[in-house]
C-alpha cells in the first residue's frame, strides 16, 4: 500500500489519443486562454488607468476579471503543455498548488459575482441608499472578505485532501488536478472529512445563488415598473446574460462535484470542467463588461495613449 507522501508526480487525463487531436486540443486551448487574457487584461488596465470608472461597479469587476485571470492560468497552460508535448504528468507540488489555487480563485470568484449581484440590487432597486451601502470603504471590505473566504476555504480543502493516504495508484481521470478525483485514489475513510468540507462548501455556494436568484427577481420587478419601453430592455439585456453565464458556471460545477459515480465518464468529467472552469472566464469580459459604454470609451482612450 502506498500513500500519498509516496507518490512524486500524478497522471492527468489524456485529453486525445492521437497527434491530430492534440494539436487541436491545444490550439483550441490557446485561442481560448488569448481570448480570456486580452479581455479581462483590457478590463483591469482601463479601470486602473480611468479614474472616472473607480466606482464600486468597476471595482468589483476589476476583481471579477483577476480571478477569472486566476482561475485560467491556474489549469489552461498546464493541460496545453501536456497536449504539446504528448505527456501527462504533473508533479505532487504542483497538483497541490493548483487545487488550492484553483479553489482559491473559485471560491473568491463565486463571491465576487454575489457582491455584484447585490451591487445591481441596491443600484435598481434602493437607488437613494446607494451612497451609505456601497461606500469605498464597504466595498473595500467585501472584496476582502470574499477574498479571504476563498483562500481560508482553499487551505482547508487543500490541507486535508493531500494528507490522505493514497493507494489506487495516480492516475487522474480529469485534464487538471481536482478534489474528486483524487479522493477516488483515496484508501482512508477519513476522506469523509473532505467530503464533509466540500458539503459545506456546496451549501454555502448554493446560498449565494438563491441570494444571487431572489435579488434578480426584485431587480425584475422593479425593472417592469419602469415606464419607459427602452429602459426595461436595456435593464433586461444586463440583467438576463448575467445570470445565464453564473447559472451555467454553478450548475456545471454542481453536477460535476456531485453526481453519482455510477454517469461518471471521463468525456462527461471533461465537458463539465471545461464549462465551469475555462468558458466562463473567457465569456465574463463580454456578458459583463465589455458592453458597457463607458468602459468602452475608457478602453479607446487607453489604447490611444498607447499608440
Amino acid at each position: 500500500m502506498s500513500n500519498s507522501s509516496s507518490i512524486s508526480h500524478f497522471l492527468l487525463l489524456a485529453l486525445a489519443d492521437t497527434r491530430q487531436l492534440q494539436l487541436l486540443h491545444f490550439c483550441l486551448f490557446l485561442g481560448i486562454s488569448l481570448a480570456a487574457l486580452l479581455g479581462n487584461g483590457l478590463i483591469i488596465s482601463a479601470v486602473a488607468c480611468g479614474h472616472h470608472l473607480h466606482t464600486p461597479m468597476f471595482f468589483f469587476l476589476l476583481n471579477l476579471a483577476l480571478t477569472d485571470l486566476g482561475c485560467i492560468c491556474t489549469t489552461v497552460p498546464k493541460a496545453m503543455h501536456n497536449s504539446l508535448w504528448d505527456t501527462r504528468t504533473i508533479s505532487f507540488s504542483g497538483c497541490a498548488a493548483q487545487v488550492f489555487l484553483f479553489f482559491f480563485f473559485f471560491s473568491a470568484e463565486i463571491g465576487i459575482l454575489t457582491i455584484m449581484c447585490y451591487d445591481r440590487y441596491v443600484s435598481i432597486c434602493k437607488p437613494l441608499h446607494y451612497g451609505t451601502l456601497l461606500g469605498s470603504r464597504a466595498c473595500a471590505h467585501m472584496a476582502a472578505a470574499a477574498w479571504a473566504s476563498g483562500f481560508l476555504n482553499s487551505l482547508l480543502h487543500t490541507a486535508n485532501t493531500f494528507s490522505l493516504p493514497l493507494c489506487h495508484g495516480n492516475a487522474l481521470g480529469q485534464f487538471f488536478c481536482e478534489i474528486p478525483h483524487i479522493l477516488k485514489l483515496s484508501c482512508s475513510r477519513s476522506n469523509l472529512r473532505e467530503l464533509g468540507l466540500l458539503a459545506v462548501s456546496v451549501c454555502l455556494t448554493s446560498g449565494c445563488f438563491v441570494f444571487i436568484v431572489f435579488s434578480h427577481v426584485q431587480i425584475f420587478r422593479a425593472v417592469l415598473r419602469i415606464p419607459s419601453e427602452q429602459g426595461r430592455h436595456k435593464a433586461f439585456s444586463t440583467c438576463l446574460p448575467h445570470l445565464a453565464v453564473l447559472s451555467l458556471f454553478l450548475s456545471t460545477a454542481f453536477f460535476a462535484y456531485l453526481k453519482p459515480p455510477s454517469i461518471s465518464s471521463p468525456s462527461l468529467d471533461l465537458a463539465l470542467s471545461v464549462l465551469y472552469s475555462v468558458v466562463p472566464p473567457a465569456l465574463n469580459p463580454l456578458i459583463y463588461s465589455l458592453r458597457n459604454q463607458e468602459l468602452k470609451a475608457a478602453l479607446q482612450k487607453v489604447s490611444s495613449h498607447e499608440l
